[in-house]
């Protein structure tokens, strides 16, 4: 028999996990901002309203944004304060997500999600797919015994690796752990 309160207490920890998951990787693939670099609020930058960014008011917008993180005052912007706007950030982020995942998931229009909204999605934890799914449990569990050993985790985890590398390195080559230049791993 399925423990209720084990049930809930597990699926509430996966959700927060997810969340912070999340907001993490939207915070870091907001700073890589693609091709054309993060996405500017132009009207903020554009102080005059004309309808064009000079250097004055790109620089102008710089300075604001510079004293913005300067929390102490003290004219200079230190690890804390950094780390401080990062969790921000993604603190606002993880908001907007739970958000929307309130908004696609709530079936039953209470503002929460309960263990059966939860189970009752298609993906789980969609859209970030925290959690496992059936069909990504059956992929991982090639002996097909209804379980997954060590192995076959470690076989799945391989073949990832070689599908990255057949594609080249990658996303800059930086996601397999690899945190120098390029082919010093």
């Amino acid at each position: 028999m399925i423990d209720k309160n084990k049930l809930v207490g597990t699926s509430l920890v996966a959700l927060a996990i997810a969340l912070t998951a999340s907001a993490a990787l939207a915070d870091r693939a907001d700073r890589m901002g693609g091709m054309m670099g993060p996405a500017l609020d132009f009207a903020a930058i554009d102080a005059d309203q004309d309808g064009k960014i000079t250097q004055a008011e790109v620089t102008a917008w710089r300075a604001a944004q510079s004293a913005a993180l300067d929390a102490d005052g003290d004219g200079l912007i230190s690890a804390e304060e950094i780390a401080a706007m990062h969790i921000r950030t993604a603190t606002e982020r993880a908001a907007t997500h739970a958000d929307r995942m309130i908004a696609e998931l709530d079936t039953d229009g209470d503002g929460k999600l309960s263990a059966a909204e939860l189970a009752a999605s298609p993906m789980g934890l969609r859209p970030m797919t925290a959690g496992l799914s059936t069909r990504m449990f059956e992929r991982l569990d090639t002996d097909k015994d209804g379980a997954i050993s060590e192995a076959e985790l470690a076989a799945a985890k391989d073949r990832m690796t070689e599908r990255r590398g057949a594609r080249g390195e990658g996303r800059g080559g930086m996601h397999r752990g690899d945190h120098g230049p390029r082919g010093n791993n």
